[in-house]
């Protein structure tokens, strides 16, 4: 098991490394100076500026600089877009609400999945089945946009019934925690169905219906543990893409989440604030597969083998 954990670290380091590289780089090549808006200021302060953010020596060195500053450091370095403003202090005040936006409409596509999925294999072929596929189908094949103004004219427009944005309320979080949720949903309903009628055919199950065990006994003491297994897998991904995935539904509904931040920061080139953001999503993202692998191969030995 240490090994596995060893393994899977060393590989988690190498795709942070990778990953800042290639947004560097690709944040270089773009058109545009971020220091020069509808003005341009004088030379001096053009230089004056560029020193600051150690832009002034060439690419590669920024790219040293800035890989050593965030090692050696923790720093992540002071924003350009806003006044007096660290990277972290950005982070740290956004990315507070796309978690709790993320970890409801986690919660929400996770029982609802697995519940739909697990009807769905039960109830295989009949109406609950039928409803379940062409459900998910729309899920799956829906932008989230669409979602997400679907459900404002529903409940904001048409019947009032919900807030249309912002944020601070229970209320205010239904709407853009299901826009969320939905491909989650779909994804996760599928993957549960498909991985509980692998089970339902398996011979153990077979065993214990003749040993005379109630259906439900039969579902919730051998199908569902290991079904579970592919849903776990699912997880570490899933949980990740929807933490750091709501840049659109934040837009739709007016939330203040990093997400949002994140588009803000690409259209100003903002350097060190896009280079941070994503370096934060990319350790999230490694650190829901990593916690992902470990509990597959703590549910099933054979994964460590």
């Amino acid at each position: 098991m240490k090994k596995f954990i060893l393994s899977r670290l060393l590989q988690s380091v190498l795709v942070v490394w990778l990953v800042y590289t290639v947004t560097f780089w690709l944040l270089m090549a773009t058109p545009g100076d971020p220091f020069i808006g509808r003005k341009q200021p004088p030379p001096a302060v053009l230089a004056a500026l560029r020193r600051r953010y150690d832009l002034n020596q060439g690419d590669f060195h920024a790219y040293l600089a800035y890989a050593w500053q965030i090692i050696a450091h923790g720093n992540l370095g002071p924003t350009i877009s806003y006044a007096n403003w660290t990277v972290l202090d950005v982070i740290r005040n956004s990315l507070p609400v796309s978690v709790a936006l993320g970890s409801l409409a986690l919660l929400i596509a996770l029982w609802l999945g697995v519940a739909a999925g697990l009807l769905g294999a039960i109830y295989r072929g009949r109406w609950p089945d039928i409803v379940l596929t062409v459900g998910t189908l729309l899920g799956i094949s829906l932008p989230t946009f669409v979602i997400g103004s679907g459900l404002l004219m529903a409940f904001a427009v048409e019947t009032a019934l919900l807030p249309s944005g912002g944020w601070g309320t229970i209320r205010q979080l239904i709407l853009p925690a299901f826009t969320l949720a939905v491909l989650f949903l779909a994804y996760l309903a599928r993957l549960s169905r498909a991985s509980t009628l692998d089970v339902i055919s398996s011979d153990f199950v077979r065993t214990a219906r003749a040993k005379g065990l109630p259906p439900m006994k039969v579902i919730a003491g051998h199908v569902l543990p290991n079904a579970s297994i592919a849903v776990l897998a699912f997880l570490g991904p899933a949980t990740a893409s929807i933490l750091t995935g709501s840049f659109i539904v934040e837009k739709i509904f007016a939330i203040p989440g990093l997400g949002d931040v994140f588009v803000n920061a690409c259209l100003d080139k903002d350097i060190p604030l896009v280079l941070g953001i994503v370096l934060v999503y990319t350790v999230l993202l490694v650190l829901m597969n990593l916690l992902a692998d470990i509990a597959c191969a703590l549910a099933d030995p054979r994964i460590r083998l």
